[in-house]
């Protein structure tokens, strides 16, 4: 019993030293680019990002190709993606919800499950009339010309794939995102 204490206490020791790190990301969508930054310090720059085809603001609904602008942590990673990798956001982040509930686009029910997930530090549903599945990724097989020409995603972050591995190195489940 007391190894099954001791595990679980590593372990939230090892979650809470991730959670707390001072490395965050601010993404600017309208210079196309992410700042990796420590505080107020910038320790890095990728530039010539890709956002979603309807541009960046407040998604209204799944599939309406907007890049949600929001305060957001890196909710899971997912190493084999197609996109090479893939950084979710917990979208949506309790802001979204409340203007998706005085919007009508939400009901109660969805408001609360969203609500709840963030209370308990976990990943907000992903199926729910705001969409999911936001997040940070490569281009996995993709032709980086077309990356270059315009914005193609349907709401994430697109980096090549040699700036989403660099990407890798600074950041970890729980980093701050910050989208503008």
């Amino acid at each position: 019993m007391l190894r099954i204490y001791l595990l679980l206490y590593s372990c939230l020791i090892s979650f809470s030293v991730h959670a707390e790190s001072d490395v965050w990301l601010l993404i600017d969508t309208t210079a196309r680019k992410i700042e990796i930054k420590k505080g107020e310090q910038t320790l890095e720059i990728l530039k010539e990002i890709a956002i979603g085809r309807g541009g960046a603001g407040l998604k209204n609904h799944r599939g309406d190709n907007i890049t949600p602008f929001g305060d957001y942590k890196i909710g899971w990673i997912g190493e084999k993606s197609n996109f090479r990798r893939f950084f979710g956001l917990t979208y949506p982040s309790a802001n979204d919800a409340e203007k998706a509930l005085t919007k009508g686009i939400i009901d109660q029910s969805t408001y609360d499950r969203i609500m709840t997930a963030h209370q308990l530090h976990q990943i907000p549903p992903q199926n729910t009339p705001l969409g999911g599945q936001i997040g940070i990724h490569g281009l996995g097989n993709a032709d980086e010309r077309i990356h270059k020409v315009f914005d193609w995603t349907h709401g994430c972050i697109a980096l090549t794939n040699p700036q989403i591995d660099q990407l890798s190195q600074w950041i970890d489940t729980g980093t701050v995102v910050k989208i503008k």
